[in-house]
Order: structure tokens, then sequence, then C-alpha cells
């Protein structure tokens, strides 16, 4: 078996795979993707898959609106039907300080030509026809903001890297990393076997911190359970996603009539993936509030999933400084798939020594040391 490469990726979500098929496209096609379960096991399979470009910092809109622009050909880039839809989304104000601040995310989003506008009462009803206009004062609306397909999204991007010559080894566990002189080497395997390779990337997602030590270095993220469930399939209502930062609470329609929703909770760190009543419980009050309509729809299953957060809930990008070849794609804080097509190709040009199409040395993993966090505004907690 083969066992030298150029690059190896651990981590076989959407960022891992969609790396993995950008090197490919820059002509870095000797790779392989470590998965250490099936392919949307991690993160991706359990995520909402909401893509949106409503950010309050102009790195995270240009990474959003770049990643739309590339979801926007993906079904016919890879060959597969991601069901991209762009349906918007209704982000809901609910006091005076967050339209403050929605004033200062349009007016950014509109200069890096995102169509986000505010919306009055009658127009968010025209929207979304079921919403409760007394639950929020405002709300800004962008048309172009969607959802897609986690699993068909992931699936695209492996199938894509796999046709263009990268290796993808499931059920195959990294358990540690060659680091020689400062530079990495390769990985080690848990069958035992050494696979030989001058980049590894570190795309591990909620197990991001673990692989880093694997490479002797410290990262600040961790692993944090969320919620999220979906009913059974009914008449179409709306298209829109829902959104209330303030509440944490989101609902999309998907395509198939199904409603997905999911709520933050404050949670301990930690890899908990079962699901519990109280999360349940907890939803239903906040979601009736908004969407009265929902008192009548069944449930069909919830699930849990985990977000690997950041202090500043911003990624981590980019080589680590202390050990040459070592690069980060973590800490995406629940944000990792709406940004994850960009993301993959600035990474993906790093790694080929391209000049990047967007500068993301500010989500260095040394802006913790130097105290320059990366804090936006505009999150679902």
């Amino acid at each position: 078996m083969k066992t030298n490469y150029d690059v190896a990726i651990i981590g076989g979500g959407i960022i891992g795979c969609a790396i993995a098929y950008e090197l490919c496209k820059l002509g870095i096609n000797d790779i392989v993707v470590f998965e250490k379960s099936y392919i949307s096991s991690g993160s991706t399979g359990r995520c909402g898959a909401g893509v949106r470009q409503q950010w309050g910092l102009k790195l995270n809109a240009l990474l959003a609106k770049k990643s739309v622009e590339i979801f926007e050909n993906l079904s016919d880039e890879l060959g597969m039907d991601i069901e991209f839809r762009q349906g918007g989304y209704l982000v809901l104000a609910h006091n005076e300080k967050q339209v403050e601040q929605f004033e200062k995310n349009i007016a950014l989003q509109n200069s890096l030509g995102i169509p986000s506008r505010f919306v009055d009462h009658r127009e968010a009803k025209e929207i979304c026809p079921p919403i409760n206009t007394e639950s929020f004062i405002a709300a800004t609306y962008c048309p172009t903001d969607g959802h897609a397909n986690p699993f068909l999204t992931n699936f695209a991007y492996a199938n894509a890297a796999e046709r263009l010559g990268a290796e993808i080894r499931k059920y195959t566990e990294v358990i540690d990393i060659i680091v020689e002189n400062g530079a990495v080497k390769g990985v080690m395997l848990k069958n035992g076997e050494k696979i030989y390779a001058p980049v590894v990337v570190n795309a591990a997602g909620p197990w991001s911190k673990e692989v880093a030590k694997m490479a002797g270095v410290d990262i600040p993220t961790y692993p944090e359970r969320h919620q999220i469930l979906v009913t059974e399939p009914l008449e179409r209502m709306f298209d829109t996603m829902v959104i209330s930062f303030q509440i944490g609470i989101y609902l999309q329609q998907v395509p198939h009539g199904s409603f997905v929703m999911g709520i933050g909770e404050k949670e301990e760190p930690s890899h908990n993936y079962r699901s519990s009543w109280q999360f349940l419980e907890f939803i239903t009050g906040e979601l009736l509030n908004i969407l009265p309509v929902m008192s009548q729809v069944r449930i069909v299953r919830q699930w849990a999933g985990s977000y690997n957060r950041t202090p500043d809930a911003a990624p981590i990008l980019g080589e680590h400084p202390k050990v040459k070849g070592f690069f980060q794609a973590v800490g995406f804080s629940g944000h990792g798939f709406m940004i994850g097509p960009m993301t993959a190709r600035t990474i993906a040009q790093l790694i080929a020594g391209e000049e990047p199409e967007i500068d993301i040395s500010p989500l260095s993993v040394e802006r913790f040391e130097r105290g320059e966090l990366v804090v936006e505004p505009s999150v679902v907690g």
C-alpha cells in the first residue's frame, strides 16, 4: 500500500474533502484524506447546513460571499445535485441595540456586494407568511442566502477529489503525527502504519485539539454539544431560513418538506452526542412565539453534534507557526459548512504556495497570544 504523499488531511468532513478537491484543481493530487469513521459522520452530517452572508465582520462576510458564489455552481462543478436552494435568510431583531448593529452589518454587507436589506413587518410576512410579527421589532433579509444538503455536498466533494486522484481512506484513524526538527514528516495510523507527507492538515473538527497535540502544539479549541431536530414533511410554507441571534434559534423548511431547526444552549465542553428532552422543551417554548403554527407539527427525530469552539467563535486557519507544514482548518464554531467552500480554496492556495484570494492571516492561531481576537457580533449561540 502506498506510504508517501504530498499532503495528508485528517478529517473527512466538508472541510477536509473540499481542501482535497481544491488541491487537486491546483495540480496537487498526491493526497490522502483520513477519516476515522464514514464520510459526514462528524459535524458536517449533524449540522443545519444553512448558508448566510449576513455577518458583522468584513472577513466573515467575504468568506461567506465567496462561498455562496461557489455553492451557486457547485452541483454542476462536482457533478452531483447538492440541493443548494437560495430562499434567503430572515434575521430577526428584538431590541434597538440589535437594530443598530444590523444597520452597521447591512452597510458592510452592501459595500461588499451582498444584497441584504431591512424589511418591515409587512414584507417579513410576505417572505414568511406564518411568522408572528409581534415577536420582533425589525428584520433583515438577504435573498441569496440559502441552504444545502450537507451529506450530498460532502459526498460530492469527496467523489470529485477521488476522480482527480486523491485517495480517501475511511475507517482509518490517525493516532500520531510525525514531527522532526520542527516540521511534519507524516502520520502514524492506528494499525501501526506510517504515512509520510511534508504537509499535514488538521481538519478534524471537534477532535482538532487532540490532533494538534499529536504534533506537539496546543490550540484553544474545544467541542460543544448542540442539538437539532427534524419534523414530518409538510406542504410548502416558506423558503427562507428564519434566525434570531438573541434567542439562538434557526429553522428552515428543506426541499422535501420537513423543517430542520436548532437552538443554542449553554453546554459544557464535551464529545457528548446524546440528545435531551430539555432541548425539546426549550426550543418548543421559543419557537412557538415566533411561529405559532408549529404547535401542530409532529417531530420525527432529534440528534446532537459538536461545534468546534474557539475563544472568539472564529476559526483557526493557516500553517502553525511552530510546526512547518502543519496546517489548521478548525474551530468554525458552528459555521464551517457555510464558509467551507471558500475556506478550503484559500487553504489549498496557501499549501500550494499561491497568493490566497482572501487574506486569512487575522485568523492565525497566533492571534490568541497577541490578544487580537476576531469577535463576530452576529452569531447563533
